[in-house]
């Protein structure tokens, strides 16, 4: 019997150790792995050392063009049964190739997070205003996201926030979206047994990839509103900040005698977030789901963060910390949950908690995999009821081809 095949159209390479978003891509790749599909991932990105070798997986790894004719050839001859677009990016500039040439090809889209809210809320923290859903309606980026999603027949939404406005605000039919948050296998005792304990940690740490811009701001934010307060109450106490692609600007930020330590890049997060005693993550803006403080959880180690920072991520659940926007008490309650061990027990076991109810692999799979094979068996019918998404697919598959027939002849020249 021939495999069901997939073809994810990736942003980037994979890259798990650097970016909550390469963890999110390598748990999909695994529920469709372990669903016997035959994979083929492709990037018109360029690879570099820190991406995984997807073919240990027995992954296709193929490299495509922008605004070349060579990708409808190759998606023609693969005939996915299904296409999973990395961001809405990618579907722009790939998604209506793939309608021409797979037009059978269910196409699903990973938002990773809702680019628009990020970017919105970054606007508005540089303009010094609140954010505001106006503001939101006014940025082109939302009206293309927006579009991206329904020109798809299913969107992957990573928080519950995410998924609210979009029904709420953009009014876009839930039969084309799908709550899927991170995936993670249960914490059980004898995993939590594993951890060190209270006594055995040491030190604060902040972790995140450097290209994302809420991290670089959030470092700034450690530097210049929180640290100096908690260093002296806790003289002995280091603030460690691990991440990939650390920038000059922060690299500057280093200063051992003030405890204020650049780690950059580690292959091993795990092992690092297990061993501090407590995670700051001081988030201004953003969006989505933030990887840094599921990691937390999953490694016993209890967060001091933001609204921003928990946004969509434990519904009604107690936070595994505390939850600060006020900077003299973000430090304050950093300062309690390293001092205070039944305070800081309590944490811990609210990540635990958190973890389990909201973040199962295995219910969240089941339910997206039968959220699919709904889309497949009444896929036609599926597609004309999402009638903005049909329209929206005939006018790109028209504005979009000519305009990348033109850039490809004009690159033969």
């Amino acid at each position: 019997m021939q495999k069901k095949s997939l073809l994810i159209i990736g942003y980037v390479w994979v890259e798990p150790n650097s970016s909550a978003a390469g963890k999110r891509m390598l748990q999909l790749i695994h529920q469709f792995l372990e669903r016997d599909y035959k994979i083929t991932f492709a990037s018109p990105s360029i690879k570099n050392e820190k991406a995984i070798d997807l073919k240990t997986l027995e992954i296709d790894e193929v490299s495509i063009e922008l605004n070349n004719v060579s990708f409808d050839i190759f998606v023609k001859d693969l005939q996915p049964e299904i296409v999973l677009f990395d961001r809405f990016m990618m579907e722009e500039q790939f998604g209506w190739r793939v309608a021409e040439n797979c037009p059978k090809g269910i196409r699903i889209l990973d938002t990773e997070d809702l680019h628009c809210l990020r970017k919105t809320r970054e606007v508005c923290l540089k303009k010094n205003i609140d954010f505001s859903i106006d503001e939101l309606l006014r940025q082109d980026i939302t009206k293309r996201e927006i579009a991206s999603i329904l020109r798809c027949d299913l969107s992957l939404i990573i928080s519950n926030f995410e998924m609210e406005l979009l029904k709420n605000t953009f009014k876009i039919d839930e039969s084309i979206l799908i709550y899927l948050p991170f995936l993670f296998d249960e914490i059980d005792k004898t995993h939590q047994l594993k951890w060190k304990n209270f006594e055995k940690r040491e030190h604060f740490i902040f972790i995140g990839n450097f290209f994302h811009k809420p991290n670089v701001d959030a470092v700034l934010t450690l530097k210049n509103k929180v640290w100096n307060k908690v260093r002296k109450q806790l003289p002995k106490a280091e603030l460690h900040i691990y991440g990939a692609y650390v920038t000059q600007q922060i690299e500057q930020l280093h200063n051992k005698k003030e405890g204020f330590i650049i780690k950059g890049f580690v292959e091993d997060a795990n092992e690092v977030v297990g061993n501090a005693k407590v995670v700051l993550a001081p988030i201004n803006f953003g969006a989505g789901i933030k990887g840094k403080l599921t990691e937390a959880m999953l490694c016993g180690t209890p967060s001091v963060t933001t609204s921003i920072g928990v946004e969509g991520m434990s519904e009604d659940l107690y936070w595994n910390g505390f939850v600060e926007d006020d900077f003299i008490e973000f430090s304050k309650k950093a300062i309690i949950l390293y001092l205070e061990k039944k305070t800081w027990e309590i944490a811990q076991n609210n990540g635990v908690n958190i973890i389990n109810n909201i973040y199962s692999k295995e219910k969240n799979g089941h339910l997206f995999f039968n959220k699919i094979e709904k889309i497949q068996y009444h896929l036609e019918n599926h597609r004309t009821n999402n009638f903005m998404g049909s329209l929206l697919q005939y006018q790109t598959l028209q504005a979009t081809k000519y305009m990348s027939k033109w850039i490809e002849a004009k690159n033969k020249k």
